[in-house]
């Protein structure tokens, strides 16, 4: 089966990569992610995720929109929502691809953190291949959580200290004391 796995870094679409390849799957990945703040970071995920892709023989389709504001747009208003549009908007534009290229399914390194919401991952997945006509291949890629660290750091990607978004970079460094 084709599947395109939407790929939010290199460290966590290394599992799911190597894991679909085993059972058969030819598998591209796709690179989406306007959540990340700040930019220097997205930069080193980016790079991150294309040097994973060039180390594993992994094609990679990049759509390299940095739209930080259509993100706070969307997520300002209710940040603790803001996983779920995160879920969405980056799961939509992989179905898109999937469909307009060709692909039988769509996935997501996401479904490698046990950090992430996989029941909402996997419902937003399956009602948006169904709105695009390509099926959500759920997996839970989370069994794999320690060999994915081994093999990024083996690989030399960098790793990422927070999940992505400007919230989740707060919640990881600002100093828990000094909330009230």
């Amino acid at each position: 089966m084709r599947i395109l796995l939407h790929t939010c870094c290199g460290p966590c679409a290394l599992y799911p990569l190597r894991t679909m390849r085993v059972a058969g799957h030819d598998v591209t990945g796709f690179f989406y992610n306007p959540n990340i703040h700040p930019y220097q970071e997205y930069i080193l995920r980016r790079d991150a995720a294309v040097r994973m892709a060039e180390l594993e023989s992994m094609p990679l389709i990049m759509r390299d929109d940095y739209d930080l504001e259509e993100f706070l747009t969307n997520v300002a208003a209710a940040p603790e929502k803001r996983c779920s549009y995160c879920y969405a908007s980056r799961l939509r534009a992989t179905a898109q691809v999937a469909a307009e290229q060709g692909f039988d399914a769509f996935t997501a390194a996401l479904l490698y953190s046990r950090y992430q919401n996989h029941d909402e991952i996997r419902e937003s997945g399956e009602k948006l291949g169904r709105e695009y006509g390509v099926a959500f291949h759920y997996q839970d890629f989370r069994p794999g959580w320690q060999e994915g660290i081994r093999l990024s750091k083996e690989l030399g990607l960098y790793r990422q200290q927070y999940c992505g978004c400007i919230y989740s970079e707060k919640e990881r460094y600002f100093p828990r004391e000094m909330k009230t």
